[in-house]
């Protein structure tokens, strides 16, 4: 991975708003309607073109497709994967049951459902059988989109999200493995094949992994000693699907997910700071630009960053319609570098902005490069006064 070496570099976590061709072949596909695959590819290929392009062009140095194949980042896995089946089950919102719907039950009674924009029945994935990975034919065609994208437009860099073995198995229900670290361990190790193929391609791989600490969020009565040790042994089963991937290859992201909501009772970084540098990775990309964690990047005045390690801070968030003023981007820059070397900071995002493909975004499409926009200034002005 390149280094902020003579100035503050820019990109972000990876999953961008889909243009509405590629939704409505998701869509058609839902319903259960044939559509014109050579088509539906030429499309997908445009669309990461496009893509690319406008990431090279707003300032973004390291960039990705967008995830623009993928019906979701918690999802794609699901149809890469063997041994796991989609059954209906009713619709509901993704923090039912969870700390903050308790502690707020108005407010999560009123908000839409989980998907909501999506024409599709709400399904459930169950293992029912041996877990391999199936998934090479698409895999090998998102890199041959990103790669001539990338050509073609000047990229220095590029990534490639791939979800995290704990965030596969923490959202299916094991019905075929001895124990759920069977089952763990083995999506770990079908998950290790699109990993090492992202890295032999030439792209950096980004580990997406939200579920490590969401968990916490989504178990009430859980206290936190059982919880770090939880997140200790998930720590194992990635650094596992890792293995055969050089470190410096790899960044490692976690996050809270898409909920505009209170956040009260998400997991401080303080609590699993320490768990997730044991994560072989040559990167940490976390939020820090929300109000709920923005004043995290004080942990680091205690916390010395590890020799050849990199962080990616979040310094625009997809928790606010708000587009951040540059000179703040580069003040939230500026704090991080002041602590670990400005060297070793890369300026990212909190989340993705269009995790799921047929979900009407919570953050309109044109502020999402409008923010991207204000990242590379805020980038640029944080530059000048680190190197001069």
């Amino acid at each position: 991975m390149r280094n902020s070496a003579d100035r503050i570099l820019t990109t972000h976590v990876g999953s961008l708003p889909r243009p509405q061709k590629l939704i409505e072949a998701f869509v058609a596909e839902d319903r259960g309607v044939a559509i014109d695959r050579a088509a539906y590819e030429a499309t997908l290929r445009d669309a990461v073109d496009d893509a690319v392009a406008r990431q090279v062009a707003l300032g973004i140095d390291i960039v990705d497709d967008g995830e623009f194949s993928k019906r979701g980042f918690a999802v794609y896995a699901n149809e890469r994967l063997e041994g796991l089946e989609a059954r209906p089950k009713p619709r509901g919102t993704p923090w039912a049951g969870s700390r903050e719907a308790l502690a707020f039950p108005e407010f999560y009674a009123a908000t839409r459902p989980h998907g909501a924009g999506s024409l599709a029945p709400s399904v459930e994935t169950v293992c029912v059988g041996p877990v391999r990975y199936r998934g090479r034919a698409q895999l090998d065609r998102d890199l041959a989109n990103l790669r001539a994208a990338v050509d073609a437009h000047g990229a220095e860099e590029a990534f490639v999200p791939a979800i995290s073995p704990v965030d596969v198995a923490g959202n299916q229900t094991n019905e075929h493995y001895a124990s759920d670290d069977d089952f763990l361990y083995a999506v770990a190790d079908a998950m290790n094949e699109e990993y090492r193929a992202i890295v032999e391609a030439g792209f950096v791989l980004q580990i997406d992994d939200p579920h490590l600490v969401t968990h916490y969020v989504k178990t009430p009565g859980l206290g936190m000693e059982d919880y770090r040790d939880w997140v200790a042994s998930r720590v194992e089963a990635i650094n596992h699907a890792l293995r055969g991937v050089p470190e410096d290859r790899v960044r490692y992201h976690t996050c809270y997910g898409i909920n505009m909501g209170p956040r009260l009772h998400e997991v401080e970084l303080g609590w699993v700071l320490d768990l997730v540098l044991g994560i072989e990775a040559g990167a940490y990309s976390f939020e820090a630009a929300n109000a709920r964690h923005e004043h995290e990047w004080r942990l680091w005045e205690d916390t010395p960053l590890p020799d050849g390690k990199l962080l990616i801070p979040g310094v625009i968030t997809h928790a606010s319609v708000l587009v951040e003023h540059p000179e703040l981007i580069a003040e939230r820059i500026r704090r991080f570098a002041g602590l670990v070397g400005r060297e070793n900071v890369i300026a990212g995002g909190d989340c993705g902005f269009g995790t799921s493909a047929s979900a009407t975004p919570e953050v309109h499409p044109s502020i999402v490069w409008a923010k991207f926009e204000a990242l590379a200034e805020g980038a640029r002005i944080a530059s000048e006064a680190l190197w001069n």
